[in-house]
């Protein structure tokens, strides 16, 4: 079972600007890009933290599970 990345829907659903994200949690807009797209084999608690801060969601809103 693939792990989906909801990350764009979720940015999209608050207006929030991949460049802005970055900047608010550090990391480059390059590596924030690969997160959305689901080119990453995992993440760091800490960012995984940061990114639910700054949007006000929680993990399982960024994350799901795909048959």
């Amino acid at each position: 079972m693939p792990v989906a990345v909801t990350l764009d829907r979720v940015m999209a659903e608050k207006k929030v600007k991949s460049k802005d994200l970055a900047a608010a949690i550090g990391i480059t807009e390059a590596n924030l890009s690969l997160l959305k797209q689901g080119k990453v084999k995992g993440i760091r608690f800490e960012t995984l933290e940061a990114i639910c801060r700054y949007l006000d969601c929680t993990p399982g809103d960024l994350l799901r599970i795909e048959d």
